[in-house]
């Protein structure tokens, strides 16, 4: 059973990947064989992900079969009920509603695609904090008082004062499908009382990274290669600010991204 840093440190390693988390929970009611996994989690790097696990002692390999160790299901049950008395009280946050659009304006980097910006009320204020388990790829920002969210191309922002930006956007159509849903997913955890318990932040790959580089190779920030940058990136043996191409209005939206993107690394 896990226990010196070393073998702490494989435990963490397998579940800082969404993969592997959704095999380990789709492990909970029972063994399973690989094809079953496959179907439900991906085949991509399937033996490789299995590896990981059952280095970290989560899993036990059969012959074609996988099934969680006794470590590995006395680790999900610790983190279920430490998780479980995590969730936040909104039983004093009112619902909200989008009350008016108030720009649409062509973005910097995509002169086909809008930059919104709109008014949410009543103003959520420190109530955003606890939202951020909602939304996948949402991160808050003590220093803005800001929920930034990410989905696709389009990055989402609601700041505490009741201001939300969206770039990337399509046509106005899109905007307010897009303000409604966000509406109604804050308004439903509103309805319960409750936010869901703060969850393991998603982790990003290299080549999601590499995807909004400029892809230029220009060598600016010392490195081969663009993909070269992305890996040391994740690694933490580099910065964004050093890939200075990105400083070009062209490149503002796919900054943005990889802000948002870093919050994750």
């Amino acid at each position: 059973m896990p226990g010196n840093p070393n073998e702490i440190k494989l435990v963490n390693n397998a579940m800082s990947n969404a993969t592997r988390r959704k095999i380990m929970n789709f492990l909970t009611d029972g063994d399973r064989s690989t094809e079953e996994i496959g179907d439900s989690v991906g085949k991509s790097m399937l033996d490789f992900h299995l590896k990981l696990l059952q280095q970290a002692s989560l899993i036990e390999l059969g012959e074609g079969t996988v099934r969680l160790s006794e470590y590995g299901r006395n680790f999900l049950k610790d983190k279920e009920e430490k998780d479980s008395g995590k969730s936040a009280d909104l039983s004093q946050a009112k619902p909200v509603d989008i009350v008016e659009v108030r720009q649409l304006l062509p973005c910097i980097a995509d002169s086909s695609k809008f930059r919104v910006i709109a008014n949410l009320a009543p103003p959520l204020g420190g109530t955003l904090k606890v939202l951020e388990p909602l939304f996948p790829r949402g991160r808050y920002s003590d220093r803005i008082n800001a929920l930034i969210m990410q989905k696709g191309e389009i990055i989402t922002t609601i700041y505490g004062t009741g201001k939300v930006t969206m770039t990337m956007i399509k046509n106005e159509g899109e905007a307010r499908e897009a303000l409604g849903n966000l509406r109604s997913t804050i308004n439903e955890a509103i309805a319960k009382g409750v936010a869901p318990a703060p969850r393991e932040k998603v982790r990003v790959e290299p080549m999601e990274l590499y995807k909004y580089l400029p892809q230029t190779n220009c060598g600016k920030c010392g490195e081969q290669s663009c993909y070269t940058f992305a890996i040391k990136l994740m690694s933490g043996e580099t910065s964004l600010d050093k890939c200075t191409p990105l400083n070009e209005p062209k490149y503002a939206t796919n900054q943005e991204h990889l802000q948002v993107l870093s919050a994750y690394i």
